[in-house]
């Protein structure tokens, strides 16, 4: 059996503090030194999740999770949630401004990165009062996500922030911050969404990049056994 988690770095500082007090020959732990290498990448490939997307109840899950721990509670649950209604890619979610956020008719302007489509999302009601409750707590920052200083949330506080609340929610494979995107597109495409309508929402340029999600989508199979 793969383990499930290997501290690659620790067992290269072994193998460099067994090469400096001379109890291992330099070819040898040149040779332990590429087979953990790969080793490393032969794990990560087998411990990957057996899906990249989440369903709407573990989304919810992640949520709580995400609210019911660490400093900045509210800010970790609205990220996620934003993330997911909007199928952010984690750069445009960390950079995300607040004049992007338009509260009086209620919709974001999203600019989507990677040469994306740009659009004008409406934003539902619960997650309304989460940016509103977000602005009063952070008032003196361009940023909806911010840090303590007020600058954007780095790409690797995001990724901690997701890994955290799967962990805290008991989600049995490990999540990142893209998954969110991917759980948009299949949430739509598994309510019967017209593929160029999903295409528009997450700003693909290519309608060949939607076709992934209405592909795992079971809406299209149906009424086959009644």
């Amino acid at each position: 059996m793969v383990p499930t988690a290997i501290d690659h770095h620790a067992l290269l500082r072994l193998v460099l503090h067994l090469l400096k007090r001379k109890r291992i020959a330099d070819h040898i732990a040149g040779q332990l030194a590429a087979a953990l290498r790969i080793v490393r990448s032969n794990t990560d490939c087998v411990i990957k999740r057996s899906r990249e997307y989440l369903l709407a109840d573990e989304i919810e899950s992640l949520m709580t999770a995400a609210g019911s721990v660490g400093r900045h509670r509210l800010r970790d649950r609205s990220l996620i949630l934003v993330g997911y209604r909007h199928a952010l890619r984690v750069s445009e979610l960390v950079h995300l401004k607040w004049d992007q956020v338009d509260f009086r008719c209620a919709q974001m302007h999203v600019h989507r990165l990677k040469n994306g489509s740009p659009a004008t999302h409406p934003i539902e009601g619960d997650e309304l009062r989460l940016l509103r409750r977000l602005r009063k707590e952070y008032p003196e920052t361009p940023f909806v996500f911010t840090t303590e200083r007020g600058g954007p949330l780095t790409r690797s506080t995001a990724s901690k922030i997701m890994t955290r609340a799967g962990q805290e929610a008991g989600l049995p494979f490990p999540v990142h911050p893209h998954m969110l995107r991917h759980s948009t597109g299949y949430y739509l495409a598994n309510k019967g969404v017209p593929t160029r309508t999903i295409q528009a929402y997450l700003g693909h340029k290519s309608i060949q990049h939607t076709v992934r999600y209405t592909e795992l989508s079971a809406k299209v199979f149906e009424r086959l056994w009644t």
